[in-house]
């Protein structure tokens, strides 16, 4: 006879036993409730329990929870960010003409002043092109007299025509003089006429030489600046500027300058928070390195990223050390209206039938309630929920094995730490 299914036998008939026959006890047990002796070896006053307990029927079914008296407290609602550090200024200096480099390179890392050279280009050709320009100018300044008194000789020269052409006209009209004569006199008053008009435009003439040369004049000193590259502010060199005798073209880099002195921490808050920070509101922003920072903020962006529809904000902290360097991540924290919330454990959270985030609670007659919250922060101790009373009992063990109504047994971790 094989004994692997008596033993099943005997397993079933022992489950089916204890279900059927005991099946209150076994639900005792499973509530953490002493089990009811009934043996002959009971003591003397096991009958006055069980009557005594048939008396009170609720107290068997209670379960028991460890709830913690939680009073709320006072909470910086402060809005927390991901960002960070940004240098205040910085600018790539790039060349805007072509040349070979003339000046020895400066490494990174150097400190720089505004105004400092960094790269210097050959001249060539280009001091020759401006004595030429300035020729120019110079020979059309020189021909300006020349047009004004040719305009002077051309008015001249109209005014007598046009004395000729009235006496002409009266001597005419009384039969003095011949129509040949009159006709003559018509004709040089107009010869006058168009003199002036050529005097005029030889005038202007000689003023657009004169604006052209001082354009030129213009463009071949622009070009001459251009073959020295300066700093722009006070600042580091965050590039070698250019090396030696290396040709460079319109657009090719120089060298890049950062200023450290003042720094930007940059953030982006989600739209549901973005009314609680304000211009000039305190800021703290812990780095990566677990140096804290303090600033103001400085700008809120008015138009959200369109990818993931939160603002730009931009803190101002004070780095005169040059301790801070650009592109560290911080963890930001900025001030904002406080309130009251509770702090406890995050195992306190639990879900509805619902589906809705809250707390368990025990009520004044020891039975369950559900409160929904909203969580304020998560920190490494605990949470910071918010929509509790000033004060609550909120069940932190055992909270997931009772619904609302159920009656429990409550231990205190407050009174128990005692």
């Amino acid at each position: 006879m094989k004994l692997i299914p008596l033993i099943t036998a005997i397993l079933v008939s022992l489950g089916l036993y204890f279900l059927v026959i005991e099946r209150d006890a076994l639900l005792a047990f499973a509530r953490g409730e002493a089990a009811q002796t009934t043996s002959s070896s009971a003591s003397p006053g096991a009958e006055e329990t069980a009557e005594a307990e048939t008396h009170e029927p609720v107290a068997e079914h209670r379960i028991a929870v460890v709830a913690l008296h939680s009073q709320a407290q006072v909470f910086d609602r402060a809005v927390i960010l991901r960002g960070m550090t940004q240098a205040v200024r910085e600018v790539n200096l790039r060349a805007e003409t072509s040349s070979t480099v003339v000046s020895a390179p400066l490494r990174k890392g150097v400190q720089v002043h505004e105004g400092d050279v960094l790269c210097e280009l050959d001249p060539g050709t280009r001091p020759a092109a401006l004595l030429e320009a300035q020729a120019r100018l110079s020979e059309a300044h020189a021909n300006m007299p020349v047009s004004e008194a040719r305009l002077d000789e051309a008015n001249a020269k109209l005014s007598e025509a046009i004395i000729k052409l009235t006496a002409s006209e009266k001597l005419s009209q009384g039969g003095y003089t011949s129509e040949t004569n009159l006709a003559a006199s018509k004709a040089a008053e107009r010869t006058a006429v168009a003199g002036v008009a050529s005097a005029k435009g030889g005038l202007e003439t000689a003023k657009a030489g004169i604006e052209s040369a001082i354009a030129a004049v213009g463009a071949a000193q622009k070009e001459i600046e251009r073959l020295t590259i300066l700093a722009p502010f006070d600042g580091l060199l965050e590039s070698d500027s250019a090396e030696l005798g290396s040709l460079v073209l319109p657009g090719d880099l120089c060298a890049t300058v950062i200023q450290l002195d003042t720094i930007k921490v940059i953030g982006f808050v989600p739209e549901t928070q973005v009314n609680r920070v304000a211009l000039g509101a305190l800021a703290r922003a812990k780095l990566a390195t677990g140096d804290l920072v303090e600033g103001v903020v400085t700008f809120v962006s008015r138009s959200a990223d369109q990818a993931t529809r939160t603002f730009e904000v931009e803190i101002t902290v004070a780095n005169p050390d040059l301790a801070i360097r650009d592109g560290q991540t911080a963890d930001i924290a900025i001030a904002a209206p406080g309130a009251t919330a509770h702090k406890l454990p995050q195992s306190a959270l639990t879900l509805n039938k619902d589906g809705q985030l809250g707390v368990r609670t025990v009520k004044a007659d020891q039975t369950v309630g559900f409160i929904p919250v909203e969580l304020l922060r998560d920190e490494a101790d605990g949470i910071w929920v918010d929509g509790l009373p000033e004060q609550a009992d909120v069940i932190i063990t055992g909270q997931d094995f009772v619904i609302s109504g159920v009656a429990v047994v409550p231990s205190y971790q407050n009174e128990a730490s005692q």
